[in-house]
């Protein structure tokens, strides 16, 4: 089991061999200094031979000494702080932790991880005591002996401070900034001991799509777009694959927004190209998705059986449900590990780089963005339109699967507006939330043809093996009115839908 210790926020500074250690006890809330604690380091840091994970700011070491002997991983987050992944040392030292290894195989994919680099540091700990005893921050004086092993061999020496909140607020940082900045010592222009080893052979970041502008080219708010939704996607598989909450849900509509904004785009991008990518996306969100779709008709379930009247509730429905759902779930949670897991997963993700690096582009693509994305969003929203029109005249019995493509292209229209934002502004906007407010409502409805399926297929197996089958009938019609209430509420939305063309 992959221990995650929390949140590292800290400061990193530059400093010369013969700097003295500055007035800490001056910080705000700094009450005392605890005696220094000496602590001798050593780090081995492993990554692909091409440094994959530097690329993306993720650090992934074996270190012992100190306090917090192990193996680390460093996975970045918003505003400079990193999610730190722990796991025991183990008996041998360069063997990667699976559990930890699994955490960035969306970066790694096939590739084999390697050491890299060595870091020997002499560090002398002075930790910050706030009131009642309570340790707000570790400064460190770190002497860095480097030995870089990939891509070419170097060694460097090296001394820095570093100040890491422990429990102390974020506004310590500040402060501890603006002494030493008194003094002439400023945050390290390099993010990690890593990249001050490796030097010049230090990867640059992810490059980053065009800004787009109004007369610029069409494609860059599609690439600008579609890049953001790769990185999203990049995020959140960590947390699918230790079943963080919402992670499933964040990572299944990067996907479908892929997915949606190369349909809206298609005329700007090679066909063949777009069509496989998109065939691929649905894959990846249907194999991701399906356990968390179970669980939330589960909980709904749940909730539906425990506000029903005890005398109404003949037999173990809530059991019934629960394993059957509970099953279901299992066996689709595996299925998307499994997933994740495969070469047809890291193939995705390497032909979504590779599309974003070198995109196929069609001539359309250099047209003006504004007026292209304006006429790309007008094509969604025509769609849209056509969708409701067929499902009003729908026969009863179409009529779920007429309203299921009027869901679809509401979508469409919501992430196609969405993508256009960046030159549209709050009309662009407007248009997405609306979309999206119809997408939610029939979204219910859509819910609820799924688990009136399943009900019957419950009630339809007690009536069979002889149990009472009153509870799913009941539980059956309360669904059923709950899609007439998502079609009542479509209607209504629709009547006052207000949608005008974005300007060309």
């Amino acid at each position: 089991m992959v221990r995650a210790d929390g949140v590292e926020i800290e400061r990193k500074y530059d400093v010369d061999e013969s700097a003295p250690l500055p007035p800490l006890g001056v910080l705000p809330g700094v009450e005392s200094l605890a005696p220094p604690e000496p602590q001798s380091l050593d780090a081995t840091y492993f990554d692909t031979e091409d440094l994959a994970l530097a690329a993306q700011r993720i650090t992934l070491r074996r270190r012992t000494g100190g306090d917090d002997a192990g193996w680390h991983l460093k996975l970045p987050l918003a505003d400079g702080a990193r999610k730190e992944v722990h796991e025991p040392l183990g008996r041998d030292a360069k063997r990667v932790p699976d559990a930890l290894l699994d955490l960035v195989r969306v970066h790694v994919r096939d590739r084999p991880v390697v050491p890299i680099a060595r870091l020997r540091n002499q560090r002398t700990v002075h930790r910050l005591v706030g009131p009642d005893n309570t340790v707000l921050a570790d400064f460190a004086d770190d002497r860095v002996k480097a030995e870089v092993l990939l891509p070419e061999p170097a060694e460097s020496s090296w001394r820095e401070w570093e100040l890491e909140l422990v429990s102390g607020p974020e506004d310590l940082l500040e402060a501890a900034d603006t002494l030493l900045a008194a003094s002439g010592r400023y945050p390290a222009a390099l993010p990690s001991k890593l990249a001050r080893a490796l030097g010049s052979q230090f990867p640059a970041g992810p490059a980053q799509p065009a800004v787009p502008k109004r007369k610029g080219a069409a494609a860059d708010v599609l690439l600008g777009y579609a890049a953001h939704q790769l990185r999203a996607l990049k995020t959140h598989d960590p947390g699918v694959r230790q079943d963080e909450p919402d992670a499933v849900h964040q990572l299944r509509v990067a996907a479908r927004r892929l997915r949606s904004v190369l349909a809206s785009s298609r005329k700007l991008v090679e066909p063949e190209t777009v069509e496989h990518l998109r065939e691929e996306l649905q894959w990846l969100a249907g194999a991701v998705g399906e356990a968390r779709d179970t669980e939330v008709m589960r909980e709904r379930l749940a909730q539906m059986v425990a506000e029903e009247p005890p005398e109404l509730v003949m037999g173990p429905v809530a059991q019934a449900i629960n394993e059957n759902l509970g099953a279901r779930y299992h066996a689709a949670r595996l299925e998307g590990l499994e997933a994740l897991g495969s070469q047809r997963y890291f193939d995705l993700v390497s032909k979504l780089e590779a599309f974003l690096s070198e995109p196929p582009l069609t001539d359309r693509a250099a047209a003006p963005a504004a007026a292209a994305t304006a006429a790309l969003v007008d094509a969604d929203l025509k769609k849209l339109r056509s969708a409701v029109a067929a499902a009003e005249a729908a026969s009863a019995d179409a009529r779920d699967a007429a309203l299921h493509e009027v869901r679809k292209k509401a979508k469409r229209l919501r992430y196609s507006a969405e993508a256009a934002v960046v030159l549209h502004g709050k009309r662009a906007a407007r248009l997405s939330k609306r979309a999206e407010a119809i997408q939610d409502i029939l979204g219910a409805l859509q819910d609820s043809v799924v688990t009136r399926q399943f009900l019957r297929e419950l009630g339809a197996h007690g009536n069979r093996s002889g149990a009472n089958g009153f509870t799913f009938g009941r539980l059956h019609a309360k669904e059923e009115q709950r899609a007439k209430d998502a079609e009542a509420a479509f209607t209504k939305a629709w009547k006052h839908f207000k949608a005008k063309p974005l300007p060309r």
